[in-house]
């Protein structure tokens, strides 16, 4: 065991969001601590990039994150960062509010049709939308209508996303809503996505109150609907996820960032502390510049994706690492199109669409982006955000872009009546960056906390384990460092 005076030192493996929120956390609480944050890549915020061209403000992923998990916000508000800016409730240019700008489309016969107001991923909260909607028809109604009669389920085993939905709703509102809804979200397959892992909050409704519908009745959602509630509850920094990424970053202590420095393994040593190799590279482009540095440590917080912490764990714990090696993930291209505002027919009073699987769409969905949130295209332009691949369609991402641009400027073409051709177009690809939660997810979990548990020090953070937007990696990012500086504590 190390001598009392022994300065307690912290690796942070990873430098995306739940890195970061971990490196900064522990500054917060073990100021006397010396945390050092390895990456791999030669910038900090993984998936998160912000690229500023021409008057555009391109976001590489996530553009925004959730406020009914405050973590994120409550992070923002601790580090001094009040650029947060929320979703707009006027179109670009009009003085006056617009009543339902705050909602989306689906697409259906190809045709854009909107989401029923207070329809929320798997709840109707208002049946008269849902009765009035084209999107359903008089069956798909009366199945609906039929939800309050379907019995709780008895059988307490994991139940995937879509068999839940068609239980519950019916197969026509699970496929023309359902779907595309979560699809947008998760990019994955909703017959492998574990609700318990997913949206357990549905299960418990039903748990509770026997029907989903019965559950919106007793819990008396306001006459505005939540739909338009929901699309509300976003917020994204002015200038883009990056000066968010940069302001965190910045917050940590002189010295504290290792950039371009991909941590190849761990060992445990016999005093329980903890050897991390990584290789640095000291000139760019100058194999010869490679080298391998070996530091020791009390505790290290892995921040990466599944895939890696396994071939980092691989010596220290082959069952682990065994374990997280089974957590999927999904590939996806992210298409970004700036285009004139007279070049699109169609009025854009939403803040994007989804298209479900039986449409036969090439892609998943679009984002208005430039009609979301203010300063993301130049005066009388507009940013479109189309999603490709995911879980159903991988082949897309490795598509060369030239048929990238072909599909998605069709698409929009006959969709929402976009002509000619656009100011920018930019292709984004990321491969295994979305966790997968099949079913059987949440029992993956408990078996690599239950080994993690037996290495004292080690902590996982990161989109793997227990939630993948951006409030989840921070929150998972802080426990991580809440429990190394407990262990600290309690060791010393």
């Amino acid at each position: 065991m190390p001598p009392p005076t022994h300065r307690r030192r912290i690796a942070v493996v990873g430098g995306g969001i739940a890195g970061l929120a971990a490196a900064h956390r522990l500054g917060e609480i073990a100021p006397r601590a010396e945390v050092t944050l390895f990456e791999a890549s030669g910038r900090l915020g993984g998936v998160l990039r912000t690229e500023a061209v021409d008057g555009y403000l391109l976001e590489h992923s996530a553009d925004s994150f959730i406020t009914s998990n405050p973590t994120a916000v409550e992070l923002c508000r601790r580090i001094g960062f009040d650029e947060l800016i929320p979703t707009n409730d006027r179109l670009p240019g009009e003085s006056q509010p617009h009543p339902r700008l705050r909602s989306a489309f689906v697409v259906r016969r190809g045709q854009l049709v909107r989401v029923p107001e207070g329809f929320m991923l798997l709840q109707p909260r208002r049946l008269w939308p849902l009765m009035t909607s084209p999107l359903l028809s008089p069956l798909g109604k009366l199945r609906l209508l039929a939800e309050c009669l379907v019995p709780r389920r008895r059988d307490g085993g994991d139940e995937s996303l879509a068999a839940f939905a068609r239980r519950r709703l019916g197969r026509e509102t699970y496929e023309r809503l359902v779907q595309p809804l979560v699809g947008g979200i998760y990019t994955a397959d909703a017959e492998k996505l574990s609700l318990a892992a997913t949206l357990p909050r549905f299960i418990e409704l039903e748990r509770k109150h026997g029907s989903l519908v019965r559950a919106a009745l007793r819990e008396r959602q306001s006459a505005n609907g939540a739909s338009a509630a929901r699309y509300g509850l976003f917020v994204a920094p002015r200038q883009g996820m990056g000066s968010l990424v940069a302001a965190l970053a910045a917050r940590l202590p002189a010295g504290c960032v290792r950039l371009s420095a991909p941590v190849e393994s761990l060992t445990r040593s016999s005093d329980g502390r903890w050897q991390v190799i990584a290789r640095s590279t000291l000139a760019r482009n100058d194999p010869a510049s490679e080298s391998s540095t070996d530091d020791v440590f009390d505790a290290v917080i892995l921040a990466l994706p599944a895939q890696r912490s396994a071939q980092i764990l691989a010596n220290v714990d082959p069952t682990l690492a065994g374990a997280l090696a089974e957590i999927e993930y999904a590939d996806s291209a992210l298409a970004l199109v700036g285009v004139r505002r007279e070049a699109v027919r169609h009025p854009l009073d939403g803040f994007g669409f989804v298209a479900p699987e039986i449409e036969n769409r090439q892609i998943l969905a679009c984002s208005f982006s430039s009609v979301k949130f203010p300063g993301r295209a130049p005066d009388g332009s507009l940013l479109l955000r189309v999603f490709l691949g995911g879980a159903r369609r991988p082949e897309q991402v490795d598509l060369p872009d030239d048929e990238l641009r072909r599909i998605v400027l069709a698409e929009l073409g006959e969709l929402i009546g976009l002509s000619g051709e656009p100011e920018l177009f930019r292709v984004v690809r990321w491969r295994g960056a979305m966790a997968q939660y099949h079913l059987g997810h949440l029992q993956k979990v408990e078996r690599i906390e239950a080994r993690i548990a037996e290495l004292p020090g080690l902590e996982l953070a990161g989109n793997a384990l227990r939630g993948v937007g951006v409030p989840d990696c921070v929150r998972g990012g802080e426990q991580a460092a809440e429990k190394c500086s407990s262990f600290l504590a309690d060791r010393h």
